[in-house]
């Protein structure tokens, strides 16, 4: 495979690492900084206010990675404290301008680059332990990566998030958070422990609030509202406080363990060897085994893969992933022979031991970082994808007359995600087994219609039969907030009766939408998939 088709089968999305919307971050509070400055440290950076004279103001444009949108904010200001962001949410209400935010830069869709105020979080990088909470306060600049880095070497813990190294720690969070750990742990919000938030108030005062999930917490709404509902929709988080649901002071217990090592692979079919029957062989056997093994508890959790359909012009197919638990060997034996069945293509496949942390910090990703012009569509799947839809999922990547590397990833997903009841976190989707991720990424403006067009009308197809969206129903539970997707708000591209806001939210969208108006009232922060205020 050459290293254009692998950059192309990545362009445009991160399926392993539950890619951020990228629009509300986190900071240290006011004591952690009195503390710092005690102990000698530097103080925080900032606050920096970058215009387009500034020579720093093309870096920081260049920072969001789909390159159809390419705005010119009045100014950016880069932030080191929550004080600091308090002081620049404050001017910009004062000025009447509108205020996004921006820590890892990875929202897929126009949402943060807009023409007048960014606040850039990506400064702020720490990862400590806050013993007054005793929960684990994360910053909003680090990458995942870098945090990974900071609680295993440090405490030997970590959160079950993403892969992809860029996303940044911020947005990441604020949908849910999910990655290779989440079958066996659950996401990243199920161990959110609290949340410190810059809001502005109906007199327009910009204050910060902590708010924890104890169940005294006056505030608790508000710490729910950032269990999966989205950034840039009730203010600026400046804090994340992580700490699993355990009873324990010990900094090495508050966390899950991951394991020394995981068992990696790849198993890679050539697209000339390949036949509509086995094709279709492929994606059905890999679903059904999602269908078969994705309860919570199943003793196969510890699998967690991303099958790569990717179009006949980047000539592979690729399955990847990583397997945990008692026997990784065993059930990766047992998983790529169920693949496997009755196809008459054969791969190549490559299987390594590889210490875990080491696979968190190099996991192949890293040309997603790369800006390219992208659109990506998404579906939650809580069975398989039907015959009929594979048989769509055939015309298109399999014609060689279609120029373009567009892609469908079918990443694993359920487990321990699924234990959760649906309105326990603003995460609705509690019952799936896979997500599907529908790329396209390509170089040349000239050929925005025809490559937006190719993936809007895959996407139109394969749920042809809920109105060309992933309507919740036993087959599917909607989309993903972190994979913006604004054509769900457009009632010229989503022209069904399901709404942009059933599918990210389902039935949790009425109390998201209360605590809006109760901590957002003026509507200061907001964008084209923002929680709307109840107004009734």
């Amino acid at each position: 495979m050459t290293n254009s088709n692998r950059r192309a089968i990545l362009v445009g999305g991160a399926a392993l690492g539950g890619v951020a919307a990228g629009l509300s971050l986190a900071g240290l509070n006011s004591s952690a900084f009195a503390e710092s400055a005690a102990d000698g440290c530097a103080p925080p950076l900032g606050p920096v206010t970058v215009t387009p004279d500034d020579p720093r103001y093309r870096y920081l444009v260049s920072r969001g990675i789909n390159l159809r949108f390419d705005k010119q904010p009045e100014h950016i200001h880069v932030v080191g404290s929550t004080e600091q962001v308090v002081e620049a949410v404050q001017a910009a209400v004062d000025a009447g301008k509108r205020v996004t935010v921006r820590s890892g830069g990875h929202c897929f869709d126009n949402l943060v680059d807009n023409d007048e105020i960014i606040i850039d979080m990506s400064a702020m990088r720490g990862v400590h332990f806050d013993p007054e909470y005793n929960a684990f306060s994360l910053e909003p600049g680090p990458t995942l990566t870098e945090m990974y880095r900071q609680l295993y070497l440090g405490w030997g813990v970590t959160i079950p998030s993403g892969s992809c190294p860029g996303v940044g720690v911020g947005g990441h969070i604020l949908g849910g958070g999910y990655g290779p750990m989440s079958r066996t742990h659950g996401l990243s919000v199920d161990h959110l422990y609290g949340v410190e938030v810059v809001t502005v108030d109906a007199d327009g005062r910009a204050k910060a609030t902590v708010a924890t999930r104890e169940a005294d917490d006056p505030h608790r709404d508000l710490w729910w509202a950032h269990t999966g509902g989205g950034g840039g929709n009730f203010g600026i988080v400046t804090r994340y406080l992580m700490r699993s649901p355990v009873d324990s002071t010990d900094p090495t217990e508050l966390l899950p363990k991951p394991p020394a090592q995981v068992l990696t692979f790849a198993s890679i079919w050539n697209w000339a060897d390949l036949d509509e029957e086995s094709f279709s062989r492929i994606v059905a056997q890999h679903g059904q085994w999602h269908e078969d093994n994705s309860e919570p508890g199943s003793p196969n959790a510890g699998l967690h893969t991303v099958l790569m359909l990717n179009s006949r012009k980047t000539e592979v197919l690729l399955l990847a992933g990583e397997v945990k638990g008692d026997d990784p060997e065993a059930i990766l034996d047992e998983y790529l022979a169920t693949i496997g069945e009755g196809v008459s293509a054969q791969p190549f496949v490559s299987r390594e031991w590889r210490p875990w942390l080491s696979n968190m910090l190099n996991t192949g990703m890293e040309e997603i970082n790369e800006p390219s012009r992208a659109k990506i569509k998404n579906g939650y799947l809580r069975k398989r994808f039907t015959d009929d839809q594979i048989s769509v999922l055939w015309e298109y990547l399999s014609d060689e007359e279609v120029q373009t590397f567009g892609s469908t990833w079918l990443v694993s997903y359920g487990g321990q995600v699924n234990a959760v009841d649906p309105e326990a976190t603003a995460v609705a989707q509690r019952g799936s087994i896979l997500k599907a991720i529908y790329i396209n990424g390509w170089a040349d403006a000239e050929a925005d219609e025809t490559q937006l067009a190719w993936v809007r009308d895959l996407y139109s197809d394969i749920y042809a039969d809920t109105d060309g969206v992933p309507a919740p129903d036993e087959r599917n539970e909607g989309c993903f907030i972190n994979y913006a997707d604004t054509d769900l708000a457009d009632p010229e591209l989503n022209r069904s009766d399901t709404s942009w806001h059933e599918l990210y939210y389902g039935r949790n969208y009425a109390r998201l939408q209360r605590i809006k108006a109760d901590w957002d009232p003026l509507d200061v922060f907001h964008h084209d998939l923002s929680i709307r205020p109840d107004t009734h």
